[in-house]
């Protein structure tokens, strides 16, 4: 027994290094201080270089005393390892107050200043989904925040290669100062990506600004590109074409109902770009913008398109008719569209027909993803098509929506349709098909409104209005069978102390 002991003892002194770093890989931050307490040759493990390079701190939003460790516990592997860091992405829960973002503002501010200082690998940076427009970030903390990110960003701007600030949610200024500190030293920046997705606040018009486009003549060497549809222009294209043609590869691109999307925008721009940049790929990702006069106006035929987004969010508009666009718009894209994704509340159209024409016509389309009205024997058809290497599609995601809560009839379809096609699918698909009860209320209970306006009123201090059909007001037009009854989506604009020109929030009236 003791000779086992010993042995086993040596074999994991014996460790090599590599294998001990891989096991260190998968602890957390305790178990690693706890292991590094063993031996001095764990101790020398716990400061490789290699267990430190990818870092994501989370900060909650929620007040209590578990969570404001987190901000100590941030400051501390910072001074301890940040001169490792080549990856890092910090993350602010949903901040409840304003004494959070306080904290927040505070421990960022010694945690760039530190980074600044000792770091000299970091690559890429990701914070996401700040928020800044929330009445919870005082003026005088957020122009802080701002400051010292800018502080930083010039620091890292000859190093920095990936920049993600989705969601901050900045003024004009604020924005371009921020965009324009990666090019400060030089008056250029060779950054290949950057993610401004709702970077800017809503309702801003950035396509007119010539500040915006002043900033974005100093990135070269952009690759990949993601915003807003709020943003382009053909003043914005023809930079792009100018400047970082030889280098990018794709946009993509978000289209929100709240976001300014009425621009013209020529084709003659996207086809320059295009020409210039031949291997350009571009995606858009809409959301509740379904009317077919506003997406004829934004998909040009032009335009080289591989991902198309379509997403009503549940939200139903006798005004949102799908079949133009799947027969007349999408159909132009039949030589290059690979992905489509399609998440609509077709209750007052069947759309069966025309989606099984549209995916036949796109040649290249290998992704498939359908959330809508559909008949089960969409499915029956799709696959035969598939058998018959009609389509090429390899993954297939569907959910097929139905007025009626009892499914079984549906399932037990499915199931027959799967035993029919099983060697298809087990071999060559990525295939995920259900059947999701909805309850379609053509019109909402009095009650059900009063006690939601109450509830809003008493969360807000204001009066809401609702309407049956117009997301403008509190909708409960299609609602999923498992959701109460009474949940209702509203939009409040500029009336939500808790957000200014935030998108629709969703609240539920207890």
């Amino acid at each position: 027994m003791e000779d086992d002991s010993d042995s086993e003892q040596s074999s994991w002194a014996d460790l090599p290094d590599v294998c001990l770093r891989h096991v260190f890989h998968w602890l957390g931050d305790k178990d690693r201080s706890r292991a590094a307490l063993v031996c001095k040759k764990w101790s020398q493990t716990m400061y490789s270089g290699s267990l430190w390079r990818t870092r994501t701190i989370t900060f909650s939003g929620q007040p209590s005393r578990a969570h404001t460790f987190e901000f100590k516990t941030a400051l501390w592997y910072v001074k301890k390892f940040g001169k490792y860091l080549e990856h890092l992405e910090i993350k602010l829960l949903y901040p409840y107050n304003t004494v959070i973002t306080q904290k927040f503002q505070a421990t960022m501010r010694g945690l760039l200043s530190h980074l600044g200082k000792c770091n000299s690998r970091l690559i890429s940076l990701s914070i996401k989904n700040l928020e800044l427009d929330r009445l919870v970030w005082k003026n005088m903390v957020r122009a802080q925040f701002i400051k010292n990110l800018g502080t930083f960003l010039k620091r890292m701007s000859k190093q920095l290669d990936y920049l993600n600030l989705k969601g901050a949610r900045v003024t004009l200024e604020e924005g371009c100062g921020l965009l324009n500190s990666l090019s400060c030293l030089t008056n250029k920046s060779f950054i290949s990506e950057i993610n401004i997705e709702d970077f800017f606040s809503l309702h801003l018009s950035v396509y007119s600004s010539t500040l915006f486009h002043q900033t974005m003549s100093k990135f070269r060497s952009l690759v990949i590109l993601t915003f807003n549809y709020n943003c382009i222009s053909d003043e914005l294209l023809d930079i792009l074409r100018e400047y970082s043609a030889h280098s990018l590869r794709t946009l993509n691109i978000k289209c929100h109902i709240h976001d300014p999307h009425g621009q013209v925008v020529w084709g003659m721009s996207w086809a320059n770009l295009a020409k210039r940049a031949p291997k350009l790929n571009v995606n858009f990702f809409f959301e509740r913008v379904m009317k077919h006069d506003h997406l004829a106006r934004i998909l040009l035929v032009e335009i080289p398109v591989r991902s198309i987004s379509l997403r009503s969010c549940y939200f139903s508009d006798p005004d949102w008719m799908m079949r133009p666009t799947l027969t007349n718009l999408l159909p132009a894209y039949w030589h290059m569209l690979q992905k489509l994704t399609l998440e609509v509340n077709n209750d007052h159209e069947v759309l069966d027909d025309e989606l099984l024409q549209l995916i036949l016509s796109c040649r290249r389309l290998f992704f498939l993803k359908v959330w809508a009205f559909l008949n089960v024997t969409f499915m029956e058809k799709l696959l035969h098509n598939r058998a018959e290497r009609r389509c090429f599609l390899t993954t297939i995601k569907v959910r097929i929506y139905t007025a009626r809560q009892e499914t079984s009839e549906e399932d037990r379809l499915l199931r027959d349709i799967y035993k029919k096609f099983k060697n298809l699918i087990d071999s060559e698909l990525n295939y995920f098909v259900i059947t999701y009860p909805m309850v379609v209320f053509e019109t909402v209970q009095e009650q059900v409104n009063q006690e939601a306006a109450a509830t809003l009123t008493k969360i807000f201090g204001l009066e809401v209005p609702y309407s049956e059909t117009s997301p403008d007001g509190v909708t409960a037009k299609a609602i999923p069978q498992s959701s109460s009854p009474k949940l209702i989506y509203a939009t409040l604009h500029n009336k939500c102390p808790m957000s200014l020109n935030t998108p629709p929030c969703q609240c539920r009236a207890q």
